[in-house]
């Protein structure tokens, strides 16, 4: 005889929360603030996949508190999956046994405190994933049971507006509420009305005003003050020996003050080569203060951003014809139709990194720093998928040597990947080394495979003070890993180097000095820049940007 099967235990299951939740839930889905941790209680199950919003800028840090303060007895061994762990309350949870497992993307500011859990066995790590990658799995084999979201408003129906910072809200309210979860939206502020309906209230369970407005991180603000003369090497290595050769228009740039050096010495050197209409016309970033030179000399037609920046409101909506905003003005910043922009749309991404092995492989993720990837292995890779052309894609396919050899005559471009770095980072640590840290995180998280950012076969280009390696022009491994060398300086892989080899490198244009490029090394100093403060960042802005006030130093 057959069973009758039901098909609606997880609808089910829902009604049972919310019913258990119905008393603290009030007109408009609106909940008390002392009433959280009741209300959370009430949702949640120990084993449940849990989503706390934390992106890279915005956190819905109050209800990260609240779900803090629940007895780890009644809720324990919670999988949380987030795109970020960027707050101390993220952790506090794995250090009192609520929550077990960890699927994320980014640590930020918690890097430390990651690996530091993931050797003392208090985190168990899924994978580090990237943004994508992790928002693909949402709707997969990692829907969240219960998300935890904020939203800078809410009406009185709990529709919610995300504003200048929606970034990753729509993705995970979607993959939770379509598939019977329950989404809980902490807001500034409860209004009449509100400027646009970015998540509608059907969307929506619960709705708290939160005792103070959620924390939000300037990420990508990086002071013009703080650009060094290295920096500003590396940026005009990059310009003329990367951006010129080969014309890129549709870029993203990584956080760094190497990528902030080149946007400031756009009007200044980048004029100087005539690249103005040439490069950088199209581009998916963060409203980077440091971009607002280049767009006010008309570099720029496009920004698409993943996020906000604390302090750019009022420049981007004044600015509507670069930026992607709304009717109110205020940006539509959507993280994962961005990363998809970087996957499939751009001719080059260029980023920094912690550490690159003899064959290119680079990565974040350190035995004692777990930074993870954000976007970057999405942006940082060759997508097969990709079908449109550009020219600088496809005169970077034509430079690969051997390209027959993989799919015979039939011809291909390539994604420019660009690693820029000094050869020695932060405490004097060499960025390039013999074994990369990642192998030992992998040995103390129990991982299968290092957790690598970009692989060596994806990246195209390395940029250091030493000069500019065309890895895509290499013709086998050897020299790629010749040239790599070059690039290392005075590191452990570098000192390898053999300068006959090297100037068979330089011979081949496969390496290239400063001096190789026709760059003069005693002009990479501040002169250069278009902006040397954040007060003349303002000025240029015509007095609308607004930098937090940790930037503020007059």
């Amino acid at each position: 005889m057959k069973t009758e099967q039901r098909w609606d235990k997880l609808a089910a299951d829902t009604r049972q929360r919310m019913e258990a939740a119905a008393p603290y839930i009030g007109a408009g889905k609106r909940v008390k603030p002392e009433d959280t941790v009741s209300l959370l209680k009430a949702v949640i199950r120990s084993g449940d996949r849990v989503n706390i919003e934390g992106n890279n800028q915005k956190q819905a840090d109050f209800l990260a508190d609240c779900l803090n303060k629940v007895d780890p007895a009644e809720i324990h061994d919670l999988h949380m999956v987030q795109s970020c762990v960027p707050l101390a309350s993220h952790l506090d949870m794995f250090e009192r046994g609520i929550a077990k497992k960890l699927d994320f993307a980014f640590g930020g500011p918690q890097s430390g405190r990651v690996a530091k859990f993931i050797r003392e066995g208090k985190i168990q790590l899924g994978a580090i994933h990237t943004y994508l990658e992790l928002f693909g799995r949402y709707f997969l084999d990692l829907t969240p049971r219960v998300s935890l979201i904020c939203a800078y408003e809410a009406d009185r129906e709990g529709n919610l507006y995300t504003g200048f910072n929606t970034e990753d809200t729509p993705v995970i309210v979607e993959a939770t509420k379509f598939r019977q979860g329950i989404v809980i939206a902490q807001v500034n502020k409860i209004v009449d009305k509100l400027p646009r309906v970015d998540i509608p209230a059907g969307w929506v369970d619960a709705v708290v005003e939160s005792p103070k407005p959620f924390f939000i991180e300037p990420l990508f603000t990086r002071d013009p003050g703080l650009v060094t003369d290295n920096h500003i090497l590396l940026g005009m290595l990059a310009l003329k020996g990367i951006y010129a050769e080969y014309k890129v228009k549709r870029i993203n740039h990584g956080i760094g003050f190497l990528t902030s050096a080149i946007e400031l010495i756009l009007p200044t050197y980048g004029a100087e080569l005539g690249l103005k209409g040439e490069v950088c016309t199209h581009m998916v970033l963060n409203p980077h203060p440091t971009m607002i030179p280049a767009i006010e000399d008309g570099w720029v037609d496009t920004i698409h951003c993943f996020g906000g920046e604390l302090g750019m409101e009022e420049y981007v909506k004044a600015r509507s014809d670069i930026f992607f905003t709304g009717p109110d003005g205020s940006l539509r910043s959507n993280r994962a139709f961005a990363q998809t922009a970087g996957h499939y749309a751009l001719d080059m991404f260029i980023g920094g990194t912690l550490q690159i092995d003899p064959w290119g492989n680079s990565s974040t993720a350190t035995a004692n720093r777990v930074s993870g990837f954000g976007g970057a292995p999405n942006m940082g890779c060759d997508a097969k998928g990709r079908r449109h052309v550009t020219e600088s894609w496809l005169k970077c396919g034509q430079e690969v040597p051997h390209m027959a050899d993989q799919i015979g005559t039939m011809p291909r471009g390539k994604r420019l990947v660009v690693q820029g770095a000094e050869t020695f980072g932060e405490a004097r640590a060499p960025t390039f080394v013999e074994k990369l840290d990642a192998w030992q995180l992998a040995e103390n998280a129990g991982l299968e495979l290092p957790p690598v950012m970009i692989y060596g076969d994806d990246v195209t280009h390395i940029v250091t003070e030493e000069g500019v390696a065309y890895l895509n022009r290499a013709p086998d491994m050897a020299a790629r890993m010749a040239a790599i060398r070059a690039a290392a300086g005075y590191t452990e892989v570098g000192m390898k180097a053999d300068p006959a080899e090297t100037r068979r490198l330089r011979e081949a244009n496969i390496f290239k000095t400063p001096e190789d490029l026709g760059i003069d090394r005693n002009r990479a100093n501040r002169d250069l820049l278009a902006a040397r403060s954040m007060r003349d960042l303002v000025d240029i802005s015509g007095g609308l940007y607004n930098p937090p006030a940790r930037f503020r130093n007059w």
